[in-house]
């Protein structure tokens, strides 16, 4: 009869689910992330396997912020049994690939709604203005 996985055989880890998730870079204050596939259990020195794109949430001078995929190697690992993390998950779905995120549904919503806020106080501040002259 085989060992449990947990007898510390290392049969678990080699045939552990993997993760695909983002793994932060750059600088303080200015963060940059690659896109990676890692072992799912967290480790403080987790191996990555494959990088699968980057991510700069930071935004450039035309306001944008960028995403490289590789998503024929995102299939493939999607095909092994890879699971993918929730801000993963977002990415994929504002890129197409996945069914776009409930959060990113909140996030517009929100986004919308402080707008239309700004946009009545601005205009109860000019109608008071005008009102006064």
């Amino acid at each position: 009869m085989p060992l449990p996985p947990a007898s510390g055989t290392g049969r678990y880890f080699v045939k552990a689910a993997k993760s695909i998730r983002l793994i932060r870079q750059g600088c303080t204050n200015r963060p940059f992330y690659h896109i990676s596939v890692t072992h799912r259990r967290r480790l403080n020195s987790q191996a990555v396997i494959e990088q699968l794109g980057s991510y700069d949430p930071m935004p450039n001078t035309n306001n944008e912020k960028l995403v490289a995929l590789n998503l024929e190697r995102i299939k493939f690992w999607l095909g092994q049994g890879a699971h993918v993390t929730n801000p993963v998950g977002e990415l994929l779905g504002l890129a197409g690939f996945f069914p776009i995120h409930p959060r990113s549904y909140m996030t517009a919503w929100r986004n919308r709604r402080t707008e239309r806020e700004n946009q009545a106080k601005a205009e109860k501040s000019t109608e008071s203005t005008t009102t006064e002259v």
